[in-house]
């Protein structure tokens, strides 16, 4: 068989498997224009081929293929997939697509239609962009969202071809954007699977060490399971419930990220295994209200979980209510937790089918269950205002890139609570969020003129953090004004973009107001305002900027005086002692930036030219290391996952591939990401640090100095230990080869006697 014929067999085969899934599904039956999509794209990238070196169209019908399957999309969603990178990779453009296939679909396709070039400038990446434009179509059709989503599982799923730069760079887009960016939509199924990816290709030696040890330890989870689940069962069945009973096992990732978080080992994770009750309600009432259907799904969760309480003891601490009040997600469920009779705890989440439906599809399944087309959403979903926060945001975007995409994360990933007003009215707000938050969410005066806040009938200032549940009275008064502080103040992305589009306003008032009294100085001596009088005024008073003078001058903290003149007609001029600023401390020049620390600083730096080979990894060896930055934020040591990143000097950065500032990195400027690699042959030492906890005692800092100075021949540079009420805590600065002595001199450490704890500062 030619290769041409293995082609079309393939790209046939892919078609069909997708035409079978949509035919599966409760959809209306449009496959003419399926089909017409599909040869449309097959025809735009023909003789095209992936670095896999299979055809391009297979992309294409893989996306859509988990749009249909995996999503629940309809025959626009489809179509938009099959057409997704027609118009960037070939010669149609979006009118073509409009006049094919109508105007919805070719608007959805332009959304996913990656663009050029950007607001942010040559140096910030086009992904920034191209997620700008991602949130802006999606305040028209949500369904571009989930078809990038879709596009960037796909991608993921199919990352081994990449060189390894952009290994990271994809990967630390998905893990930054995309897998929060899938929760919020409530596609929990394909969060999980786009934040495993993301994890193996960045840790891929850390990854197959925890799937290595769950495959050892399954035999046992799958014995728990089976005794756990066997009562429960025959409670269910003898209620007369037609239900399903899974075991959910905790993925790779969410491991790793315990394991971090909470410094223990893999065996130390106790809630690996959780098992999944997924009921059909006993009774459906076609004539019910969506409120009282609910209702009648969360009482049946809550009969299961009574009855689970008379086989298990229950933790009371860890019963979790998602039935009453969803998650901003959409998510409902009720969680709780047991004991089971092999002595361990076992969480046990009880759900409905659709319950089920709504957690592993998200906003789609929440079509299926209206009442209007299963293709055609309706606006008024409960994403409304989320929307709407998010074309507040793009209103007024940061000029920078990675202030744009933490503003819109601060707002769209957080955990959420809930507040009530004076009247009993509720509102969502971010977790973390401050009165002052609460002030402009409700308006924009409120919170420029907000002074306080009477919570729960207490008075509490504009930083008070909220918690669920307050009752918050917001107190205003006219002469209270929007101050820099306040920056500080606010959580919630909307809030943070008033308070600066605000200061930002005072700023441009303060500017003009400058123009206008340095104007009229110069006037009354006879002198022009020109650039390089300007230039000459803000050297002598020590601004960088033209703008900060101005705003100086403006807001009366620089007064211009007779040495001034002096200056500017070439006359010799007093010493000005500390200047203007020694009376005005608020006010600063922009401080000089302080170079990352470098390692081995007396060897050249490596400058980044025309021609520099960004497929090539970085070697880090005792004679290279010298020409790389080392900055402060993540100190990486060999045996660290490492990655490099061009700065704005052309040097390279070297980052931890965890660390988050390298995070922001990869989803802003992923086109100055590198592959960095250690060689090292233990002749360096690298600084590190670790906190100790345990029981006080006599000889517990002569044992300690046993392990590591006698023991392992480790130099410590300093140790502080503070003892109180019979419990110690410190910290041990010192040296060490690679994170693998780090690791193994940790272990030793653990084992002396009374010590509690053994952290590595981050």
């Amino acid at each position: 068989m030619t290769r041409e014929a293995t082609d079309d067999k393939l790209i046939n085969d892919a078609f069909q498997r997708l035409l079978d899934s949509y035919l599966a599904s409760p959809h209306r039956r449009k496959v003419d224009i399926i089909t017409a999509a599909f040869n449309f794209a097959r025809q735009a990238h023909k003789g095209v081929r992936r670095l896999s070196g299979e055809p391009y169209i297979m992309h294409p019908i893989a996306v859509a293929q988990i749009a249909s399957e995996e999503m629940g999309l309809g025959s626009t969603s489809i179509c938009a997939a099959l057409l997704h990178d027609v118009v960037e990779d070939t010669e149609y453009n979006v009118e073509d697509i409009a006049n094919l296939f109508g105007p919805k679909i070719a608007q959805i396709v332009e959304g996913l239609t990656k663009i050029s070039g950007g607001l942010f400038g040559d140096k910030a990446s086009a992904q920034t962009e191209n997620f700008k434009k991602l949130l802006l179509t999606m305040n028209e059709d949500i369904r571009v969202i989930l078809i990038k989503i879709c596009d960037r599982l796909h991608n993921m799923r199919t990352l081994d071809s990449q060189p390894a730069n952009k290994k990271y760079k994809i990967a630390g887009e998905t893990q930054f954007i995309y897998a929060p960016l899938a929760n919020r939509l409530g596609l929990y199924k394909i969060k999980s699977e786009l934040e495993n990816l993301s994890f193996r290709y960045e840790h891929p030696e850390l990854y197959e060490d925890i799937v290595q040890q769950l495959k050892l330890t399954k035999e046992e989870r799958d014995q728990l399971f089976t005794e756990f689940t066997a009562p429960i069962k025959k409670m269910l069945d003898r209620k007369g419930y037609n239900y399903e009973i899974k075991a959910r096992v905790k993925s790779p990732y969410s491991i790793w990220c315990k394991m971090q978080k909470k410094h223990v080992s893999f065996d130390e994770i106790f809630d690996i295994l959780a098992v999944r009750i997924i009921f059909e309600p006993k009774t459906a009432d076609e004539a019910a209200t969506v409120k009282e259907a609910n209702a009648k799904e969360g009482d049946e969760c809550y009969s299961i979980y009574l009855g689970i309480r008379k086989l298990y003891k229950y933790h009371p601490d860890r019963v979790r209510d998602w039935l009453d009040q969803a998650k901003p997600n959409g998510y409902r469920a009720l969680h709780a937790t047991f004991m089971s009779k092999q002595g361990k705890w076992v969480e046990v989440q009880i759900r409905s089918r659709k319950m089920d439906d709504i957690a592993e599809q998200g906003i789609a399944a929440h079509w299926k269950y209206k009442s209007q087309e299963p293709d055609e959403p309706n606006e008024e979903t409960e994403f409304n205002d989320w929307l709407r926060t998010i074309k507040e945001i793009l209103d007024d975007p940061q000029p920078d890139a990675m202030d744009f995409l933490d503003t819109v994360k601060m707002n769209l990933f957080s955990n959420e609570i809930f507040v009530f007003t004076p009247k009993g009215e509720i509102m969502t707000m971010p977790a973390g969020s401050t009165v002052l938050d609460f002030a402009f969410q409700i308006h924009t005066f409120l919170g420029s003129h907000c002074m306080g806040a009477k919570v729960n009938h207490k008075l509490q200032r504009v930083n008070y953090q909220l918690k669920s549940g307050d009752q918050v009275e917001i107190l205003t008064s006219k002469v209270q004004h929007v101050v820099p502080e306040w920056v500080d103040y606010v959580s919630s992305a909307k809030a943070k973009q008033k308070v600066q589009a605000i200061l930002r306003r005072y700023d441009r008032e303060k500017q003009k107001k400058g123009e206008e009294v340095l104007n009229e100085w110069l006037r009354s001596h006879e002198m022009e305002l020109t650039m390089s009088t300007l230039d000459r005024l803000c050297e002598t008073h020590e601004i960088q900027r033209r703008e900060n003078f101005l705003q100086a001058l403006g807001d009366g903290s620089i007064v211009l005086s007779n040495d001034d003149i002096d200056e500017l007609r070439g006359k010799k001029r007093k010493k000005r002692s500390g200047g203007w600023k020694k009376f005005v401390p608020f006010i600063k020049s922009k401080p000089k930036e302080e170079k990352p620390k470098t390692i081995m600083a007396e060897k050249k730096l490596l400058e980044v030219g025309k021609n520099f080979n960004k497929k090539i990894p970085c070697i880090i060896t005792e004679e290279t290391i010298g020409m790389y930055v080392f900055p402060d934020c993540c100190h990486p040591i060999p045996g660290d996952d490492i990655l490099g990143f061009i700065n704005d000097d052309n040097h390279v950065e070297i980052h931890m591939r965890a660390c988050p500032i390298a995070d922001k990195l990869k989803s802003s400027y992923g086109n100055r990401i590198l592959d960095a690699r250690w060689e090292m042959h233990n002749q360096l030492f690298f600084d590190a640090a670790l906190e100790i906890h345990g029981i006080d005692r006599k000889g517990m800092l002569r044992d300690l100095s046993d392990v590591i100075s006698d023991q392992f021949g480790m130099n410590i540079h300093k140790i502080t230990v503070s003892a109180e009420e019979g419990i110690f805590s410190g910290t041990i600065d010192l040296a060490v080869h690679d994170r693998a002595e780090l690791g193994t001199l940790m272990d030793q450490l653990k084992k002396i006697e009374d010590m509690q704890e053994v952290l590595q500062v981050k």
